[in-house]
């Protein structure tokens, strides 16, 4: 049995050069990342340990930027919301084209920069991380609009 080339030492910390990128096919990917501006999504491609070539599957009707790549044992496809559009429907608009070109995706990370949501139940800050999750029927996201009232 012939062995296979190595791309990179065991030990070495150097990523793989760009023409070994790695190809895998959409329904490889089981976590989305959604970032809101594009200075997160700099920010998350630096947190991959690998880098994939860019999808081939995605519709021509889906207008969301990709980066692929993996994190540990995970293959996650990065995205982020349009330039100059926030709020709860745009990251909706992008999770809907992302789900349909990677259908394997099981968890969704709406990754960003808050500023904040003070309340006198809880006390939430720039710095602080904030999961959530739907219950009682409602969605576990809120739009905050920009520190208007609600």
């Amino acid at each position: 049995m012939a062995k296979r080339k190595k791309l990179e030492d065991e030990d070495s910390q150097e990523p793989i050069p760009s023409a070994f990128k790695r190809k895998l096919r959409c329904e490889d990917y089981t976590v989305g990342w959604i970032c809101a501006i594009s200075t997160e999504y700099v920010a998350a491609q630096s947190f991959l340990d690998e880098k994939h070539e860019g999808p081939e599957c995605v519709s021509r009707h889906d207008n969301n930027n990709y980066t692929l790549g993996k994190v540990g044992k995970h293959n996650v496809v990065i995205a982020v919301l349009p330039d100059g559009e926030y709020g709860t429907s745009s990251a909706a608009s992008v999770a809907r084209d992302m789900l349909h070109g990677f259908p394997n995706v099981r968890i969704g990370l709406i990754v960003g920069i808050g500023g904040g949501a003070l309340s006198r139940k809880r006390d939430i800050r720039l710095g602080d991380i904030v999961v959530s999750i739907s219950r009682d029927g409602k969605g576990g996201v809120f739009q905050y609009d920009f520190g208007k009232t609600i």
